[in-house]
């Protein structure tokens, strides 16, 4: 499984990949108001690529429940200055985490790799055509409803049929906008407008949910459904069921992983590749 992005490919076929998540905003569910800033992200940033991130994911506006929105000049303002510098020194992937095209297009300018879209790419109709001409890596999630209501009553008749359905169509979409399905990535969407009865019947049903021959991207680091089967009610003392999700999905074939905390996710990963390649 090959990743394209950009003039590169990533490689999945083997090695699993994690993708550190910085948020640069004052308000995320987790870490909120500890990276902001040029100088603390950089840190943070250096931090998860020392510990093997093959992609850093930067984030200019909330998006847990109930957040609120904020300008597209104050998400760029966030996340450019972060991207260009952390892309002078360091020539991995860089990932931008928003559903507005005009931000999406100021930090591929400044040197990001990949526009990783919570909207599946439907949010901002001008999203489709950056992308396209831009030629990044693409990560197209699943959301009902948007960061506000998104929680409030999400309903389904079948999660993961819906999900499936979402995913075809989009490829289909930007495929015939001039997209190559080869850069397309998805992600399921866990905990964006989804019940815990939701998550834990797309972590059940994980392997067949994105297209064949498709990545799947999986993001559950920290999220509020772990407390309510672990009573982990601190953010952070949810590393240890998230490691345990990514260990357990990497035997159902998903080689991208979202996460806060990458040491040991990364560790999770490679001894269960150890124990999956042995004869």
């Amino acid at each position: 499984m090959i990743w394209k992005i950009k003039t590169r490919s990533l490689d999945l076929s083997r090695h699993a990949q994690v993708m550190g998540t910085l948020n640069v905003t004052p308000d995320s569910f987790s870490d909120g108001g500890e990276f902001e800033g040029v100088e603390k992200a950089l840190i943070h940033a250096r931090e998860m690529i020392s510990q093997g991130a093959a992609i850093i994911d930067i984030g200019g506006e909330s998006t847990r429940p109930g957040a609120t929105p904020v300008g597209a000049d104050e998400e760029m303002n966030r996340t450019v200055p972060v991207i260009h510098a952390l892309r002078s020194e360091w020539d991995g992937y860089i990932s931008i985490d928003t559903t507005k095209a005009s931000v999406a297009s100021a930090a591929l300018a400044a040197g990001a790799d990949i526009v990783n879209d919570i909207s599946g790419l439907t949010a901002d109709p001008e999203m489709q055509t950056v992308c396209a001409t831009s030629d990044c890596g693409i990560v197209a999630m699943h959301m009902q409803g948007n960061p506000e209501n998104m929680q409030d009553n999400p309903v389904y008749e079948n999660v993961t049929e819906e999900i499936q359905a979402f995913f075809q169509e989009r490829l289909a979409t930007l495929n015939a906008l001039g997209i190559s399905p080869d850069s397309i990535c998805f992600d399921p969407g866990i905990g964006f407008g989804k019940s815990l009865a939701h998550n834990l019947e797309l972590l059940r049903n994980i392997a067949r949910l994105a297209p064949a021959g498709s990545p799947l991207l999986l993001g559950v680091s920290r999220k509020s459904f772990l407390a309510k089967t672990t009573a982990a009610s601190d953010p952070s003392d949810r590393d240890a069921p998230t490691t345990a999700l990514t260990a357990l999905t990497r035997t159902k074939g998903i080689m991208l992983h979202r996460v806060h905390a990458v040491k040991g996710n990364l560790a999770a990963l490679r001894i269960t590749e150890t124990l999956l390649n042995q004869k």
